[in-house]
């Protein structure tokens, strides 16, 4: 590979492709309880913007063992958001950190993360983690300055 060719990921952009099963399914849960719309469909597969990003889900046969985070949304207030999720029926999972993350555990939804990038310019984050309709295990997540 020459230098040239190094690049060619780190010059691209990184999409998130996401299980569902069951794309009906999913589609109403994106929808009625995160507010989200397909921006565009194909067979087998619905394709969501957010923030300049981008994340699909397309139907599968297998499963997600949701046991890590899979996609997550960085906001600019937590509380609001979790907030209005749960109004939306959105459950958020009880999370307990271990010692090697600062430990921790969720008050209302919410966990306290010590430490950041260092490029955020943040010292820690909150977070929070729920599952979609799929068993996949989403994020929010907002820096503390």
């Amino acid at each position: 590979m020459n230098a040239d060719d190094r690049d060619l990921l780190a010059r691209s952009r990184v999409v998130t492709r996401l299980p569902a099963q069951d794309l009906d399914r999913a589609r109403r849960f994106y929808s009625e309880r995160l507010g989200l719309e397909p921006a565009e469909e194909r067979p087998g597969g619905l394709l969501y913007r957010c923030g300049g990003a981008e994340f699909a889900l397309f139907r599968s046969a297998g499963t997600s063992p949701g046991t890590f985070t899979q996609m997550g949304w960085d906001v600019d207030d937590i509380e609001a958001v979790v907030s209005e999720l749960k109004a939306h029926g959105v459950v958020f999972e009880e999370v307990e950190l271990p010692a090697l993350l600062g430990g921790g555990r969720t008050k209302d939804g919410i966990i306290e993360v010590a430490g950041n990038y260092p490029s955020t310019g943040a010292r820690g984050a909150r977070g929070a983690w729920f599952r979609d309709s799929e068993g996949n295990l989403l994020s929010l997540q907002q820096s503390v300055f």
